[in-house]
């Protein structure tokens, strides 16, 4: 479970961010601080793994206190200046979502969020670089339309259901086959779920040397 501190100056506000983050599987809000003050006692309170953090803050610029933080942090907030963004970015926050924002928004950058948790573990044990990649692309995937223009979430998902459950790499014969549905729409998709970081796709050389393209889920 991903302890998360919100840190929010707006009563109301801040309860609307805990109530979104807590119906997200895996999450579990554990505080909510209304200034910087409040949240450097929380933070040492419940040491969280995440701060979901507002610039406007009564004692001080929430981006000032990002460099403070023993936590990953992730700006929610109305200021939508680029020199705060940059600001916030430079300081280590992880993602930025401007108010007003939906709960499914919210719920996108937090699923991607745990996504790179799950990458990079605590721990002294040594990643690759693709893994390192892999974790960073993740970030983003909160960034994206979950389905890409004209495609289907339900045949996405099968597809995607289809990789994680196959004991090696698929080609999209193959995943057509298993489906039911046409070699070019396996390959479609497919061929999204690489472009987005989903998947993983690789040369398979065959008797006739013709290479075909096999996919496995990142």
């Amino acid at each position: 479970m991903i302890r998360v501190l919100v840190v929010e100056d707006d009563f109301r506000v801040a309860q609307v961010h805990a109530e979104f983050t807590d119906r997200v599987r895996g999450f579990r809000t554990v505080g909510i601080a209304h200034s910087a003050a409040e949240a450097r006692d929380l933070i040492a309170e419940h040491r969280p793994e995440l701060v979901l953090l507002d610039n406007y803050l009564p004692d001080g610029p929430g981006v000032g206190l990002l460099a403070e933080l023993d936590a990953d942090a992730i700006m929610l907030t109305a200021a939508s200046d680029p020199a705060t963004v940059r600001a916030a970015l430079s300081a280590g926050a992880l993602n930025y979502l401007v108010k007003p924002f939906t709960a499914h928004q919210l719920k996108d950058r937090l699923t991607a969020y745990a996504h790179y948790r799950s990458r990079l573990p605590a721990g002294d044990e040594p990643v690759d670089q693709a893994e390192i990649d892999r974790a960073m692309r993740s970030l983003r995937d909160g960034d994206r339309p979950s389905t890409p223009k004209g495609q289907s979430s339900i045949t996405t998902k099968l597809i995607t259901d289809a990789l994680r459950a196959a004991d090696g790499p698929r080609s999209a014969s193959e995943i057509a086959d298993e489906l039911g549905i046409a070699r070019a729409t396996a390959q479609r998709y497919l061929a999204g779920l690489a472009q987005e970081g989903k998947a993983t796709m690789t040369l398979r050389y065959g008797a006739s040397g013709r290479p075909e393209h096999q996919y496995e889920p990142c």
